[in-house]
């Protein structure tokens, strides 16, 4: 085989191991094809703000982080940014199947922890936390979020926001991971 089409094995794998993770990233924290957007079409989904209400993982989140995120989601839009909720509630099940997924990735329940939270301690289980993506908008809401009363609770997670101010306040400071939260 000519030395320009041979692929070395390792990166084949990492490639296709990427492409997995993003599609089951996708799928699993529930992403439409619109991004959670609404769209124009009569769906019989809630039209009061740009996020797609009629997905469980952000009709079940507490009505009051709602309302701030359907507020900060139409100011983002009017600056250009689209904002997604990634990830919003989250059943105790699938919670737990992604602590588990953390425990196998990272070796250990301690490690885990650091990036992922049981279903007893996740804000998701509540519907008090919200996943914010693409990255140009988890950086507008971190750099916004506190005019709505929502803040970056984890240092390494950009995109991890709850109610954690009154609209204009403060916002706490930032946990350097979920583990130090429930410590």
């Amino acid at each position: 085989m000519p030395a320009s089409t041979t692929r070395h094995p390792r990166t084949h794998a990492v490639q296709v191991a990427t492409l997995l993770v993003l599609a089951l990233a996708t799928v699993g924290c529930g992403i439409p094809a619109d991004g959670g957007f609404d769209s124009d079409s009569d769906r019989g989904i809630n039209h009061s703000g740009p996020l797609d209400t009629g997905r469980a993982t952000v009709n079940r989140l507490d009505p009051d982080l709602l309302d701030a995120i359907q507020a900060a989601a139409r100011d983002a839009r009017e600056d250009g940014i689209r904002m997604v909720v990634t990830s919003g509630w989250r059943s105790k099940a699938h919670q737990r199947r992604l602590f588990d997924e953390a425990v196998t990735r990272y070796g250990s329940a301690e490690e885990a922890l650091r990036y992922v939270s049981t279903p007893d301690a996740s804000e998701h289980v509540t519907g008090d936390a919200v996943d914010i993506g693409p990255t140009d908008a988890a950086d507008w809401l971190g750099r916004h979020g506190a005019d709505y009363g929502l803040c970056q609770i984890f240092a390494n997670e950009i995109w991890h926001f709850e109610l954690a101010t009154t609209p204009g306040g403060r916002c706490p400071e930032m946990y350097a991971d979920s583990s130090s939260r429930h410590a």
